[in-house]
C-alpha cells in the first residue's frame, strides 16, 4: 500500500478528520466527528511509510482482532473499522481523561496516588486477563484514567490472545515490546505469561516512586538480556520515604523468573488495597541491588536459555484464584464454623496458588454511636480479629497466602458482596445457619449472596455428628 498523508477535513468513511491528537511510532491518533454518531471519538490510523511496514500492518491486524472483542469499563469501545483493502482504520470512544504519561512533569509522586493508581490499573489487567489477553505492551502512554479513576487500558497491537492467532509470533522472531517496560521473558520471545503485564506495572511504580525507570532505556539485545541477571536499586534507596511494603510489592513484580511474581494482577491490587496485610520479608530490607554470587547464578543460568512457556492468561487465573471466606463467629455456631473451615481447606488445596481471605462481620448500628467495645472493656474489632485467625490457624496456610478482614457494618450481606466485588474475588465460601420461619421470611444472609455476588458462591451446612 502507498504512503497516504491524512489533513484537517479528510473524510474517511463517513468520518471527519478533526484534530492529530498523538503521532507514535505505528499510528497517528486523530479525533473525529461523524454525522451519525454524536459522541466524541477517535480514529486510529496505521502508519505505512512507502512501502508496507510490516510491523505497523501485522499490529493493527492484531489489534482489529482482539480489541473488538473486549467488554467492560476498562478497555475503549470500538465504533467503527477498516480494513488493509482500502484504508484501515480504528474508531473509539475517546477517553475522556488523562494518561499516566500526563503525570510525569510532577515525577516522583505522592506514594498515595501511586499506590491508587497502580491499583486501578491492576484491576484493569485483571479484567483484560479474564477475557483471554495478555497486553505485553504496557506503559504510560498506553494507559488512560476515566474521570472516576478506572484505568483504560489502548493500544493491543502487540497484545496475545489466547483463542486467537499469535500473527507477531509468527511473522517476527525479535523481542516485542518497549524497552524500559519489557520482561525478561520477553525478551526470549516468550508470548505466552499474563505475569509480563505485571514485570511492566513493576516497572512503572518504580518510575511514580523513584522518578528513574529500573532498567534504564536499554538500547540492543545485549543491554536487554541483562535483565536476565540483573536487578535494580531497591527504591529506598533513591526515595527514603517509600514504604518498605510498598519496595517489596515493587520488587516482587520485577523478579526475574515470573513465578517469585505475584500470581495474579488480582492478587497485586488486593495486596495495594490491603497493605497492613503483607507479611515483611527480605525484598522490604534490601538497600542495594545484589551483587557477586547471586548476580553470577543468574547470567549463568541465563547462558543458552529457552522460553518457558507460562501457559495461558485464563489458565493463570484458574491456578490462583482469590477465595473468601465469611466466617460467622457468633457463640452458639462453632459446629457451623468447623464445616466451613473443613471444606475451606479442601478448596484450598486444590489450587496451590489460591489465597484465602478470612472474612466476618462486626455489626454496627444503622443511626447512632459505633459501639467499639464489649462490657469488659475489649475491642471488639481486635476480639473479632483474633478470633479469625484462630479459626485459620489449622488450615496451615504460609503468611503470605491468607489475609484477615473485619468489616464493620449495618448489613453483613451487603458488606460480603461489596468486599468480594472490590477485590476481585472468585469464589465465596460461607456457612448457613439452621432455617426458621422468620429467616425464611426475611430473607437469609447466605440467600442474598448468593443471589447477588458476581462471583461462584458455595454455600456449608453444618455437619451432623
Amino acid at each position: 500500500m502507498a504512503r497516504v498523508d491524512f489533513f484537517e477535513g479528510q473524510v474517511i468513511d463517513g468520518f471527519t478528520l478533526e484534530e492529530k491528537l498523538f503521532t507514535g511510532g505505528m499510528a497517528t491518533i486523530w479525533s473525529v466527528s461523524h454525522a451519525v454518531h454524536a459522541e466524541p471519538m477517535i480514529m486510529k490510523l496505521p502508519k505505512l511509510r512507502g512501502e508496507d511496514d510490516p510491523a505497523a500492518i501485522v499490529g493493527f491486524e492484531v489489534e482489529q482482532m482482539i480489541l473488538p472483542r473486549l467488554r467492560g469499563s476498562h478497555v475503549p469501545r470500538v465504533i467503527a473499522s477498516g480494513d488493509f483493502t482500502a484504508q484501515p482504520y480504528l474508531v473509539m470512544e475517546r477517553i475522556p481523561g488523562e494518561s499516566l504519561r500526563a503525570r510525569f512533569d510532577r515525577l516522583p509522586l505522592p506514594i498515595e496516588e501511586v499506590v491508587t493508581a497502580a491499583a486501578h490499573i491492576a484491576d484493569a489487567l485483571h479484567d483484560l486477563h479474564q477475557q483471554h489477553v495478555i497486553h505485553l505492551d504496557i506503559k504510560p502512554s498506553n494507559i488512560l484514567f476515566r474521570d472516576d479513576g478506572t484505568a483504560v487500558l489502548v493500544d493491543f497491537g502487540l497484545a496475545r490472545h489466547d483463542r486467537l492467532p499469535d500473527l507477531l509470533a509468527e511473522e517476527f522472531h525479535l523481542p516485542l515490546g518497549t524497552a524500559p517496560y519489557i520482561s525478561p521473558e520477553q525478551v526470549l520471545h516468550d508470548r505466552n505469561e499474563s505475569r509480563s503485564d505485571l514485570f511492566a506495572l513493576g516497572v512503572l511504580m518504580y518510575l511514580l516512586v523513584t522518578g528513574q525507570r529500573p532498567f534504564g532505556t536499554p538500547t540492543g539485545m545485549r543491554a536487554l538480556r541483562k535483565r536476565l541477571w540483573r536487578d535494580p536499586v531497591p527504591p529506598i534507596a533513591l526515595r527514603a520515604d517509600c514504604p518498605p511494603w510498598l519496595q517489596q510489592v515493587i520488587l516482587r513484580c520485577l523478579a526475574v523468573e515470573p513465578a517469585k511474581r505475584y500470581a495474579t494482577a488480582a492478587e497485586l491490587a488486593f495486596l495495594l488495597r490491603n497493605p497492613d496485610q503483607i507479611p515483611l520479608g527480605k525484598l522490604a530490607q534490601k538497600r542495594k541491588p545484589d551483587s557477586g554470587w547471586p548476580v553470577f547464578r543468574r547470567w549463568f543460568k541465563a547462558l543458552g536459555r529457552e522460553p518457558v512457556v507460562g501457559g495461558t492468561a485464563a489458565a493463570r487465573l484458574d491456578r490462583a484464584p482469590i477465595v473468601m471466606a465469611a466466617i460467622d463467629l457468633s457463640a452458639g455456631e462453632e459446629a457451623l464454623a468447623e464445616s466451613l473451615r473443613r471444606s475451606t481447606g479442601l478448596l484450598m488445596s486444590v489450587a496451590s496458588d489460591a489465597r484465602l481471605a478470612c472474612v466476618t462481620v462486626l455489626r454496627t448500628p444503622r443511626i447512632g454511636l459505633e459501639i467499639n467495645e464489649d462490657e469488659a472493656g475489649r475491642n471488639l474489632r481486635v476480639r473479632k480479629l483474633a478470633a479469625l485467625k484462630h479459626w485459620a490457624a489449622p488450615l496451615g496456610l504460609p503468611a503470605d497466602r491468607i489475609t484477615f478482614h473485619v468489616l464493620g457494618a449495618p448489613d453483613p450481606a451487603n458488606a460480603l458482596i461489596d468486599f468480594a466485588s472490590q477485590n476481585s474475588v472468585d469464589h465465596l465460601i460461607m456457612g448457613a445457619r439452621e432455617s426458621s420461619a422468620l429467616r425464611r421470611h426475611l430473607g437469609s444472609v447466605s440467600a442474598r449472596v448468593v443471589a447477588e455476588a458476581r462471583c461462584s458462591v458455595t454455600v456449608v451446612r453444618r455437619r451432623e455428628r
